[in-house]
This record gives structure tokens, C-alpha cells and sequence, in this order.
């Protein structure tokens, strides 16, 4: 504490906002559900940081910092999950790192600058309250220290005395002292809550004084040894590895390649999509299983090869021959991954859809991606730091456009109306898997079970378990959403889903029955 009152007034207030934000967390996060309080304590935690540093804000197209902070928060509006938290964090860093001006340019080198920064953001108050300390013992400040908790024995001690003789003179005050009870205020000073304060602080403080950590540039490599006139420099070793990985060695690579990824290409053209019968013993859907993700690694070695055999500069990135046939490859790879998310639908079509094999999906489409960069690069000369930023860019589109995504109901969805229940084909029904997915797969498991008692009335007690604890499931779910602090996007869409259920009439002389109730 000493240690504190001697940091520069700056710093003094930046701890006073942070101790308020603390305080705010306590209100919003403390034993309550998480909700849309994510999202108001970010923006106050924006506002706080700008205002603090309000001469960041008044230059030119200063709209453009919060407009795009907002858009970084906006996934917690739609719902709070781990991804959503991750996008906010990043846009709350960029924006802090912005307020200072210590945003570099280039995409690839503000995502180096935003992972440094939120690695380090937890121990950047205890640096900074350390480094107060040794400055405070650089000035000889210690009396200044004592001074300044000596200034305040005095002033608090007289006006406790004072307070104590108003509440013996005036009944009003003393009813005001009679309603304070020392032991609930000492009740809330608990260990949990203790710990839950100095981990908001040290949080927040990243963010009020946004700084990236310090480390020591690399020593530079050794100096290659100067060539003497008529003395030639090349080791046995280097020509060795010439021999290997030289231009030669990358033409004679790339045409065996091609020629391979040509077989598989013609392959899955025969079996998968030409209908031609497998050999015995081998099912389609093993087939289309097998490759899904072996293929998706293959395609990422080929990625790797070409960056390492095509590097700006190079004899062989300068060669037309090399350069075309890098181009036929890297299509070949990426008719692979089509190939690969087709395999994929195939097998989801029978063994129904999980998260997964949607995240599959999501993967096997950045490698596309990824790939057809890399022909772009080539193409246009640009450097791998361009390729870098693109891909990063990519990802962090396909990211946050996922983090509006209700994936737990495209799941129950799609598996409602592909299960064998529902269309005579396929595999039955994993009700179970589907309430995991928690309370967005409802409205699914509530149509299939509407269709269920419809069209086949006399099997529908094997779901009378499945429907009690659905009717548990929302009854908690319901009871959470009564507290405002976890209300969210597609919470409130969910629940006026909720509210029109789908009444079904369970036979055997039963009173008609709502699932959930």
C-alpha cells in the first residue's frame, strides 16, 4: 500500500478506475451468470481506458477506433461462449493498443501484438507495482511514505470520535450507526471474493495502461565467411543439401507429385462420385471416412513444400516451368480438400452431424482457402508476411462469423431431419446427444418428438423418460434467464421459441401433454 502512494498521480488514477472497475465486476460477475454484463463491462472498460487517455480520441477519423471495438463486442451480444470472449479480448486489446499508439501496421504483426499483449496482461500490475517500489527506493521516499499514512491517523481518528458523539446527540445518526452490521461487512471480505478482486485488477490494468512486454533482440547470426579471389566456399555439406533440396531436386519433386495427387484425384472421381462399385469388404462410408482427415494433413504438407520450395527469391521461384507446374499442384490439393468435405457430407449423412465434424468442415474450408492464397502469393510476388495477414485474416473472419453461429441447433437440426426416424434412411436418432447440446437443440427434439406421436402413436413410451427431463432441463434453464445479468441474443430468441411449444398427445388414455411442462 505504501508502495502505491508513492506512484505518479497518473498512475494513482489509473488504480482509483481500477479499483471501480473491480468493484463493477463484483456487481456483474460474482456469483451470477454471465450474460449481457460481459459485454456492458468491455465497453466500460473501453470508455475507461479512452478516457484516461482522451487526447487519443480527438484526432482524425477518431470514430473508426470505437466503431470497430464495437464490432469486436458484438459477438457477446449474441451469445457469451469461449470464442466470443476470445474476439472481445482481441478487439479490447487492439483498441487499447491504439489508444497509445503503439499499433503497428500489417495484420500479421497486430495479431504478434495482441497474443503478446494478453499473454503478458496478467502480470503487467505486479511489474508495474514492483517497479514503483524500486523507484520509490531510488528517490529515498520513504518518509514520504510514512508522511503520508501519518497525514491521515489524525483526521480519522477525530472524526470517528466526532461520528460516535453525533450519534449519542442526535436519534437520527444513531439509527443511521444502529443499521450498520460490522459482522455482514465482515462476512463479505472472503477469500474467493478476495482472489476474484485482484485478478479484475490485474486485468483491467493491462488495459488502462496498455504496454507490450520487452524482450531482448536476438543476437545476430554469424557473419558467413568472406570468399578469397579463386577460392571457392562451398562445403561438401552444402552442396550435399544443394544436391537434395536444390532446383533440380524440387522440378523432379513437383512432377512426381502431381502424378500422385493426379491417381487420387482419379480415384475418388471412379469410386466416390462415379458410382463404380468398391471392392469387397469396403463400404462407401469408410471409404469417404478414411480419407476425410488423412487427406487434410497431406494437403498441409504440400502448403509447407511449396512456401519452402518457392521462397521469394529463389532460382526455382523465378523458373516458368516450376511456377506452372506449383500451380497445378496446389489446384490438385485443393480439388483434394473439396474431395475431403465431400467424403465428409457423405459420412455425416449416415452418422449424423457433431461438433467435430462441423468444425471439420470449418477447417477443411480455411485449408481451401489457404491454399488458393498461396497460389495468389506466387502469382502476384508477394511475401510470406502477405500471405501471413491473409490467412490470418481469413481465419479471424470465419471466426467471427461463426461466433454468430447457433452450431448447438444446426446440429439438432440437421440431425431431427436426417435421422432414420424422420426420413427411413440413415442412422436413428441420439436424443440424448442432442439435449448435451443444451437448450438450443429444443425446439428440434420437440418436432421429432410431435412427429413421433403423430405418425407412430404406439412405440412413443420409450420417450416419456426423454420428455421428463426435458421439462427439468428448461425449468432450470428458465429459472437462470429470470436473472438479467445472463440475458443474451439468442437466449431471448430461444425463449419466445420456447413459448409457443408443439402440444402432442401421448396415447393410452393420457390428458394431452406439452413437452417441458
Amino acid at each position: 500500500m505504501t508502495t502505491l502512494l508513492t506512484a505518479p498521480p497518473g498512475t494513482c488514477a489509473r488504480l482509483g478506475v481500477a479499483v471501480l472497475l473491480a468493484a463493477l465486476a463484483d456487481f456483474f460477475f460474482y456469483g451470477q451468470p454471465v450474460g449481457i454484463t460481459l459485454f456492458l463491462f468491455g465497453m466500460t472498460l473501453a470508455a475507461a481506458a479512452a478516457a484516461i487517455q482522451p487526447s487519443a480520441l480527438s484526432a482524425g477519423r477518431a470514430w473508426f477506433k470505437p466503431v470497430a471495438l464495437l464490432v469486436g463486442l458484438l459477438p457477446l451480444v449474441e451469445n457469451v461462449s469461449a470464442l466470443s470472449i476470445a474476439i472481445g479480448l482481441a478487439a479490447l486489446a487492439v483498441f487499447a493498443l491504439s489508444l497509445v499508439g503503439r499499433l503497428r501496421r500489417g495484420f500479421a504483426r497486430i495479431a504478434g501484438q495482441v497474443a503478446l499483449f494478453l499473454l503478458a496482461a496478467p502480470f503487467r500490475f505486479v511489474h508495474d507495482f514492483f517497479r514503483w517500489r524500486k523507484a520509490a527506493r531510488r528517490l529515498g521516499r520513504r518518509r514520504i511514505r510514512y508522511a503520508a499514512i501519518a497525514v491521515w491517523i489524525m483526521p480519522l481518528t477525530l472524526g470517528a470520535v466526532f461520528l460516535a458523539l453525533f450519534g449519542a446527540a442526535n436519534p437520527v445518526i444513531e439509527y443511521w450507526l444502529s443499521l450498520i452490521d460490522l459482522h455482514a461487512l465482515l462476512d463479505l471480505i472472503q477469500l474467493p471474493r478476495l482472489v476474484f478482486w485482484l485478478v479484475v485488477l490485474a486485468g483491467v490494468w493491462a488495459f488502462l495502461r496498455p504496454r507490450l512486454p520487452r524482450f531482448l533482440r536476438r543476437i545476430a547470426g554469424r557473419v558467413a565467411p568472406v570468399p578469397v579471389s579463386g577460392v571457392t566456399t562451398t562445403t561438401k555439406p552444402a552442396k550435399a543439401i544443394e544436391n537434395i533440396f536444390g532446383k533440380a531436386a524440387i522440378l523432379r519433386a513437383l512432377v512426381v507429385f502431381n502424378i500422385l495427387f493426379a491417381m487420387q484425384t482419379v480415384l475418388d472421381a471412379t469410386y466416390l462420385w462415379g458410382g463404380i462399385a468398391l471392392p469387397d469388404g469396403l463400404t462407401y462410408a469408410a471409404y469417404a471416412h478414411r480419407g476425410a482427415y488423412p487427406l487434410i494433413v497431406t494437403a498441409l504438407l504440400a502448403a509447407g513444400f511449396v512456401l519452402a520450395a518457392l521462397r521469394p527469391g529463389s532460382a526455382t521461384s523465378s523458373d516458368p516451368f516450376i511456377r506452372r507446374l506449383v500451380y497445378v499442384w496446389v489446384a490438385q490439393n485443393i480439388v483434394l480438400v473439396i474431395s475431403s468435405i465431400l467424403r465428409l457430407e457423405l459420412y455425416v449423412g449416415i452418422y449424423a452431424l457433431t461438433y467435430w465434424r462441423v468444425a471439420a468442415f470449418v477447417w477443411m474450408g480455411l485449408v481451401a482457402a489457404g491454399l488458393a492464397l498461396i497460389i495468389a502469393r506466387i502469382a502476384l510476388g508477394k511475401s510470406n508476411e502477405w500471405l501471413l495477414s491473409a490467412n490470418l485474416l481469413t481465419l479471424s473472419a470465419t471466426l467471427y462469423a461463426c461466433s454468430f453461429i447457433n452450431f448447438a441447433a444446426l446440429i439438432a437440426n440437421y440431425n431431427v431431419e436426417h435421422s432414420f426416424e424422420m426420413t427411413g434412411h440413415g442412422s436413428e436418432l441420439d436424443f440424448w446427444y442432442l439435449r448435451s447440446l443444451g437448450p438450443s437443440a429444443r425446439p428440434a427434439l420437440d418436432r421429432f418428438l410431435e412427429q413421433q406421436v403423430r405418425t407412430n402413436a404406439a412405440s412413443v413410451s420409450p420417450y416419456r423418460e426423454l420428455v421428463r427431463l426435458l421439462g427439468q432441463d428448461e425449468a432450470r434453464y428458465r429459472a437462470a434467464q429470470e436473472n438479467w445479468r445472463a440475458w443474451s441474443f439468442r437466449d431471448w430468441r430461444l425463449l419466445r421459441t420456447l413459448d409457443t411449444p408443439i402440444p402432442f398427445v401421448v396415447p393410452q388414455g393420457s390428458e394431452p401433454f406439452v413437452p417441458g411442462r
